[in-house]
């Protein structure tokens, strides 16, 4: 025992999590097997009886999953690219060009103390940033994707949409006022007005896509405007489109309409008493929105996942790699080997000063390279969902970029300019859209029949 724990002293931290995991891991690979064994049958049948619960559950779990990565890339988005228009370099110490700061950004606040102030309601305090999140992630569930790739098809997507974010506002409130806060309370107070306020012009800009779709489900919308870019509905509702865009601002209170967390007014609204993770749900919840409002607006009026143009001709590939049989595992080991030598050879070639093995590791790099983008155009080609999820998050990406653009060159307005713009600009002018559009197809239909 003796030798055994000097042994054990003498191993580092990551040696002893190692030593100490793989027993764990053989333990818990062995169960798992044995389980499959006994009861893979049964659970399989259940399963196959419960396709759409089943179906439902994977989708809740990958939409939960994709948020945090998803806030992390615009944080880092924000950083960089506002940095870089102040002609700074922005992060650059962290990961490659800085690119892992916002993993670290998102242990910082699980590493800070969780504090409730004195005075403060316990439950509501913590439930506010809950909801707040949740309501902003359930959104996501009628977002399509790509062809087949979406949560639910609802027949009322769209309104659901509109019900479930609405209440992201509830937690905002529910923290405003809970945490004893003067200034919370203001920012709680802010939140509602501005939503109520905006709520009703961006509900009205999106009438005129529904009245020329036929539907409220956003799959079917995406449908419609397939083939040329000409059938988007932004060229049909360009006014319900710059509308839609300006109350979407508001209602996800991004810059210039952050009026709820202004912090060179009222620190930082309603988000002034939190910190540790109840303050990450808010932090997350604002950038998932960012992405969820992007997504939609591409969604109604800029095509969704349909590309602008659509292919002059017809392409199928059927490859089956259980056809190659022995011929596969020798392509798999060879091809690998014949790109590295062939990638390596021109750079061992230009320059001396580039050893054999640093030609060969950056032949590899490129190699794997390589075999991805053949693999990525393959795909592209092939596979509906692969091309429609490439065209729809490039767009979504692109409205993000066009949100931090805002943040990093418009000021903030006056809360006082931000109602009577709602009131007395968005909603006559969301009216006007509405009723030109049903005119317009009413004039269109009598003219066809």
């Amino acid at each position: 025992m003796t030798v055994v724990g000097r042994s054990w002293n003498r191993l580092t931290v990551p040696g002893k999590l190692i030593f100490a995991g793989l027993p764990i891991l053989l333990v818990m690979t062995v169960g798992l097997i044995v389980a499959v064994i006994l009861l893979g049958g049964p659970v399989l049948d259940v399963l196959s009886d419960n396709v759409p619960i089943l179906r439902f559950v994977v989708a809740i779990t990958a939409i939960l999953l994709i948020t945090i990565p998803t806030a992390f890339l615009i944080i880092y988005m924000e950083m960089k690219i506002i940095a870089l228009m102040n002609l700074r370099i922005g992060p650059d110490r962290v990961g490659p060009g800085g690119s892992l700061l916002s993993v670290v950004h998102g242990l910082k606040v699980l590493m800070k103390e969780d504090f409730t102030p004195t005075g403060a309601d316990p439950i509501v305090f913590t439930w506010a940033p809950v909801v707040t999140y949740l309501a902003a992630v359930m959104t996501l569930l009628v977002i399509p994707f790509a062809p087949g790739f979406f949560g639910q098809d609802l027949n009322i997507g769209l309104l659901y949409f509109f019900a479930i974010g609405g209440l992201s506002v509830v937690g905002l409130l529910m923290a405003g006022w809970s945490s004893y806060n003067k200034y919370s309370l203001l920012g709680g107070l802010r939140a509602a007005a501005q939503v109520i306020s905006y709520e009703i012009p961006l509900t009205l800009s999106v009438v005129g896509v529904i009245l020329l779709a036929g539907t409220l489900s956003l799959n079917q919308i995406v449908l419609n405007q397939g083939g040329w870019f000409s059938n988007w509905y932004v060229f049909q509702q360009p006014l319900g489109f710059l509308i839609f865009f300006i109350a979407a601002t508001a209602e996800a209170n991004r810059t210039p309409f952050d009026l709820t967390e202004a912090d060179s007014e009222i620190v930082a609204g309603f988000a002034t008493e939190y910190s540790g993770m109840r303050f990450g749900f808010f932090f997350f919840a604002e950038y998932v929105n960012v992405f969820i409002i992007s997504a939609l607006t591409v969604t109604l009026f800029m095509g969704g996942w349909n590309a602008p143009f659509p292919w002059p001709w017809d392409i199928t590939l059927a490859l089956d790699p259980g056809q190659l049989g022995v011929m596969l595992l020798i392509l798999v080991a060879v091809v690998p080997l014949i790109l590295t030598v062939a990638f390596a050879a021109p750079l061992w070639m230009i320059s001396a000063r580039i050893k054999g093995w640093q030609a060969l590791l950056g032949g590899f790099v490129l190699a794997n390279l390589f075999v991805v983008a053949v693999i990525g155009a393959v795909a592209y080609v092939g596979l509906d969902w692969v091309a429609g999820l490439l065209w729809f998050l490039g767009k979504t990406y692109a409205f993000v970029f066009l949100f931090v653009w805002m943040r990093g060159t418009l000021p903030r307005v006056r809360i006082d300019q931000l109602m009577d713009f709602a009131w007395k600009w968005l909603l006559p002018v969301s009216l006007l859209n509405l009723f030109v559009t049903a005119a317009a197809i009413v004039i269109v239909d009598s003219v066809k029949s």
